[in-house]
């Protein structure tokens, strides 16, 4: 623990960071140290700061503007929260549309690209110290904060909207709450506990449960819409979901998504949080890596081991997909698996890269996985390579009643 003469003189320290740049210009301008303050003294020959001191700013032009919208919205990470939200809708049994489909994408988008602005727009202080945010717009004062909070909450109404009147109230609520988790919870807790990691971990799984709601499909079990369990073929005996599983809208496969997408965000962002550690600690965050990187690098490990059970036993029990897939899906398993506990076991930068970078590629390929062998879809006979169903049946007459077709 610090003890209180430490905090001021950290505290201290830090204001300096926001003096004015004119302390900078000349010999003549003193800092004196006290502890527990700090006193800036400027001469009165420096005060006037020359114009040659100041970097112009260039006008924000149409295509400029667009530019700095991009960046406020985080544009690469907005993509990533598209795509795994339309993996919800393709992985999704129940029938859509092009414009529901467009609907939840631009819905999508829009509440993130709000969420991602006003994430900035209250961390301009400490993006300022930290050399890989220090030129985004509100720092770089490329955009007023009050033009860039007009694009946040215009992008936070229309998406939601969107949402509620293109596909459903349940898709717009989820949109609503992660832009609250993620600019709200999330970015306060930033600087208050290291299990923000935690809660943005939720807010990266919600996405592709909103693809799934889109389209109409049930999260919370009912009456109508119970848990079905899909075992695999040699335990067929039991008691299985409804024969046509095309139709079938289970809420434990949108558990299933959920799950996946929430346990990838450790073994993906913990070794990319430990690569840039130093800038959460020169700006105050209070993040796993910067406090304990032996448990940063335990919770990557947990994690990587928990998607194993997800894909071989969760997803395809849910019915999203065969139990091929439990198979399949082994391989990247095991390969980010490993990198984690090489990771874990050294600690090192070096490994932290790996691990890193396996899971970018792990992400598409195993939701790609998922796609190929989603439950009643025959791929051969939808390239026209396979059978027919007529002539399945006139070859398997005796099929019985609780085969799925």
């Amino acid at each position: 623990m610090w003890s209180t003469a430490s905090r001021r003189t950290t505290n201290s320290l830090f204001s300096s960071f926001f003096f004015h740049n004119a302390q900078w210009l000349s010999q003549r301008t003193s800092i004196t140290r006290n502890p527990g303050s700090l006193k800036l003294v400027v001469h009165p020959e420096v005060q006037a700061v020359p114009r040659s001191a100041f970097k112009e700013v260039p006008a924000l032009t149409t295509g400029r503007l667009l530019k700095v919208y991009s960046q406020l919205s985080k544009s690469r990470l907005s993509i990533l929260v598209i795509l795994t939200s339309m993996s919800g809708v393709a992985l999704s049994p129940l029938p859509t549309s092009l414009p529901t489909l467009l609907a939840t994408a631009i819905g999508t988008a829009l509440c993130s690209a709000s969420a991602n602005t006003l994430n900035q727009l209250q961390e301009v202080p400490f993006d300022a110290q930290m050399a890989r945010t220090r030129n985004r717009p509100f720092v770089a004062r490329i955009i007023s904060p009050l033009h860039g909070a007009g694009f946040a909450v215009a992008s936070g109404v229309v998406g939601p909207v969107l949402l509620w009147t293109m596909t459903n109230p349940t898709t717009a609520i989820l949109g609503v709450s992660n832009i609250v988790l993620y600019a709200g919870v999330y970015t306060w807790m930033k600087r208050k506990s290291y299990y923000n990691t935690w809660v943005g971990a939720v807010v990266g799984a919600i996405p592709p449960v909103m693809g799934w709601t889109a389209c109409g499909g049930h999260i919370v079990p009912s009456v109508s819409h119970p848990i079905q369990l899909f075992p695999p073929p040699f335990l067929a005996s039991f008691p299985t979901a409804p024969l046509d599983l095309s139709l079938m809208d289970n809420p434990l496969a949108p558990f299933a998504l959920f799950m996946l997408l929430y346990s990838w965000q450790f073994p993906h962002f913990n070794p990319l949080a430990y690569l840039v550690r130093g800038s959460y600690a020169q700006a105050g965050y209070s993040m796993l890596p910067v406090l304990d990187p032996r448990k940063n690098a335990l919770v990557s490990l947990r994690h990587a081991l928990l998607l194993v059970p997800i894909c071989t036993i969760l997803t395809p029990l849910s019915g999203l997909t065969t139990w091929l897939f439990a198979a399949t899906s082994l391989l990247p398993n095991v390969v980010i698996v490993r990198a984690a506990w090489t990771f874990w076991k050294k600690g090192g930068e070096k490994e932290a890269r790996i691990l890193f970078r396996h899971m970018l590629w792990y992400l598409p390929v195993v939701l790609g996985l998922m796609m190929i062998h989603k439950q009643g879809v025959d791929w051969l006979q939808w390239t026209g390579m396979g059978d027919s169903d007529e002539n399945t049946e006139k070859t398997e007459p005796d099929r019985t009643s609780s085969s799925i077709r």
